[in-house]
């Protein structure tokens, strides 16, 4: 057999990833997780206060309970569940080490990182799409006061605040942020706050806005930044007003361009959902398999743990059957 060899290789070392490797070895199935970051790297890289939507129960893996005495877990309980799964079951895997290609070649695949290259007869994706956020494409979104991430609110102590979205993450950046003493401006497209939006939080922001607390334009868009001021398109004309920093957090969309060059094909028009088998989570490609919020495509709420963790029995199911037909 070749060198670096593993019956599989997952590509991402988030909880569904994890989720495969525990199905895996439960399989007797030798693999190895590739993770570019750290452990569980999108979930790290949340912002440090936020609450799941989810009951711990709906994020565990594996069957291992996720004990906490809170009604939704927080981020920092999330990572330390995560960690102790890997370190009770000693998941393989490489962390800081990206994959930068793979190849077939007959009836293996070739991953490729800047440390090595890796050899299995199966591939998993489980990138998440955390990396890539979805850009305003307006003048002077290239500047450092534009924010595509958030993390923590005292960073902005007393500052003027623009908060772009509607969703969870920019309700709890302004509400957040409001709290540590920012002026803040909710920039809103739509004519009201996401649905989506947290049950337990929503009153809480329309609160804020009834009391004039929170500043908010609704069908409204951001049409330019500068150093000290931000544009705002709304229907009654451009408002301008001054600003510190604005928290473009506008979503964020899987790496297609990494599945593209696989090979996987990828429709060109929204959602651009991968292809993949739903039942088998198989890709176009025999062999390569998609697990996790990457097989929303752009409809990134489509999935999440509880309801995609699923994808580790599937394909592992698809594998064995497909190894049992193997000479």
């Amino acid at each position: 057999m070749h060198d670096n060899y593993y019956d599989i290789i997952i590509v991402g070392g988030g909880p569904i990833g994890l989720a495969c490797a525990l199905e895996a070895s439960s399989n007797n199935l030798t693999y190895l997780i590739l993770e570019k970051g750290c452990l569980v790297n999108s979930l790290y890289h949340y912002p440090q206060n936020m609450t799941f939507f989810s009951s711990a129960d709906r994020l565990e893996i594996g069957d291992i309970p996720f004990v906490t005495t809170l009604a939704k877990p927080k981020r920092a309980e999330a990572l330390e569940y995560y960690r102790r799964i890997q370190q009770k079951f000693q998941l393989n895997m490489q962390l800081f080490e990206e994959v930068t290609a793979i190849e077939k070649k007959e009836d293996f695949f070739f991953t490729q990182t800047p440390k090595n290259t890796y050899t299995s007869r199966y591939i998993i994706i489980a990138t998440g799409f955390y990396d890539i956020p979805t850009l305003l494409h307006i003048p002077g979104e290239q500047l450092d006061k534009v924010k595509h991430y958030y993390q923590d609110p005292h960073y902005y102590a007393n500052q003027k605040v623009v908060v772009i979205g509607a969703s969870n993450s920019s309700i709890d950046a302004a509400l957040e942020t409001y709290r540590k003493g920012a002026e803040v401006t909710l920039v809103i497209r739509g004519e009201q706050v996401s649905p989506r939006v947290k049950y337990w939080v929503r009153p809480d922001i329309e609160n804020r806005i009834a009391a004039g607390e929170i500043r908010v334009f609704y069908n409204s868009t951001l049409n330019k930044v500068t150093e000290s001021q931000v544009y705002i398109q709304t229907q009654e004309g451009e408002v301008v007003i001054d600003n510190d920093f604005v928290l473009a957090l506008t979503g964020y969309q899987p790496n297609f361009e990494f599945l593209q060059s696989i090979g996987v094909h990828i429709p060109a028009t929204s959602p651009c959902i991968p292809e993949h088998d739903v039942d088998t989570m198989e890709t176009n490609i025999k062999g390569l398999y998609l697990a996790g919020v990457v097989c929303g495509g752009l409809n990134t709420h489509l999935w999440f743990i509880e309801n995609s963790r699923i994808h580790a029995k599937q394909i592992l199911a698809d594998i064995k059957q497909k190894n049992e037909l193997l000479p």
